[in-house]
């Protein structure tokens, strides 16, 4: 585990420690060779697995792996063959500074790149989910993470009110990212190690 002490920072400080934290996170995730990912995505999609039988969505939004994050794609397609009447669906940036949409996805629907390389479905109504399962890049205990930046899941989390799930592997996992006021912590956590309700749900 990464730790952090930000007890005596500064306010002007935070912001760097938090681009710090996500660079390490990042860095440490990155140099995992794809077996160890593949190893790992195995173990997290297994307690992932029992979390969604647990919570039982009929609705599911997942995320599109990017820089080396779980790919959780067979683990969705394994969930949706369970019951015909389950969704899956995928986020849709809509807009710089705005929160995001999700749509429905299955192994045959048409996909495009968005701005950042991507995949999204390329039409279809726009869905709300019951769960969303979040790639966690640093994290910790109380459920509050670090994305990218660009703040899309603040604000997508706070608009659409879904169970949120973070999901990554236990490399990003630090005492405390320093959230900030607009940060949304996750209700569970799962990564290689189990599945957990983050502290601060």
């Amino acid at each position: 585990m990464i730790k952090h002490n930000s007890a005596s920072a500064p306010a002007s400080e935070i912001e760097l420690l938090r681009r710090t934290i996500r660079n390490h996170a990042l860095a440490a995730r990155q140099a995992l060779s794809e077996g160890e990912r593949a190893d790992l995505t195995a173990c997290l999609a297994c307690h992932l697995e029992g979390l969604l039988a647990q919570l039982a969505p009929g609705v599911l939004g997942f995320c599109w792996p990017y820089r080396a994050e779980p790919d959780l794609r067979d683990c969705v397609v394994r969930w949706l063959a369970g019951d015909a009447s389950r969704v899956a669906t995928l986020p849709v940036v809509i807009d710089k500074g705005e929160a995001m949409a999700f749509r429905q996805w299955t192994p045959a629907t048409p996909m495009q790149p968005d701005r950042h390389g991507i995949p999204h479905p390329v039409d279809g109504p726009f869905i709300v989910p019951e769960v969303v399962l979040v790639p966690l890049n640093a994290f910790d205990r109380c459920g509050y993470r670090l994305g990218y930046g660009g703040g899309y899941f603040d604000r997508t989390l706070a608009r659409l009110r879904p169970l949120a799930v973070g999901v990554g592997f236990e490399v990003g996992r630090v005492d405390s990212v320093l959230p900030q006021p607009h940060d949304i912590p996750m209700d569970w956590v799962v990564t290689e190690g189990g599945a957990a309700r983050a502290a601060a749900s």
